[in-house]
């Protein structure tokens, strides 16, 4: 795939980086603007998230899971309340140092889009972009959860499992 629609499709794009370490911020920052973003925002915890998702409306956020007060979980769940806040459907990318397929089966379950671990690379930071932009997937509704639509349908078994 050539760079050139991804180069014009995230200069577009407003980011919001959610992440109560300074230096993580800038890194990420940094990662975005030379992948040609415009508009970077930044959060440091997750009460100021939730205040700039109400007031610069961000067309994606990068969020940490581990912040006090509220933690990156506590924040998707609240950002994943149709009828109760104001941009349910917000793209996600929870990015965080936890490693273990539970934390990425629970981050998924809560909402994000994409998961990544830090640290990151610029490659990977592209690639969830891309898929974010070029294969958005609608939210849906699977049981309590507001979710994008799974990639693919979880069999009985794993809908078992999740309950």
């Amino acid at each position: 795939m050539s760079s050139r629609p991804f180069d014009k499709e995230i200069q577009g794009l407003t980011i919001l980086v959610v992440d109560n370490n300074h230096y993580m911020r800038r890194l990420t920052r940094t990662m975005l603007v030379n992948l040609g973003a415009k508009s970077v925002l930044e959060a440091s915890d997750g009460l100021s998230a939730l205040e700039a998702i109400r007031t610069c409306d961000p067309d994606v956020m990068l969020l940490e899971w581990d912040m006090p007060v509220l933690d990156g979980l506590e924040v998707m769940r609240i950002v994943r309340s149709p009828g109760v806040f104001p941009r349910p459907n917000l793209p996600i990318i929870m990015l965080t140092t936890r490693a273990e397929r539970s934390a990425v089966a629970q981050a998924l379950r809560a909402g994000a889009h994409e998961f990544l671990l830090k640290p990151t690379s610029p490659q990977a930071l592209r690639d969830r972009l891309t898929s974010i932009v070029f294969n958005p997937r609608p939210m849906v509704k699977l049981g309590e959860y507001y979710v994008p639509r799974p990639r693919r349908q979880p069999t009985n078994l794993e809908l078992v499992k999740t309950a």
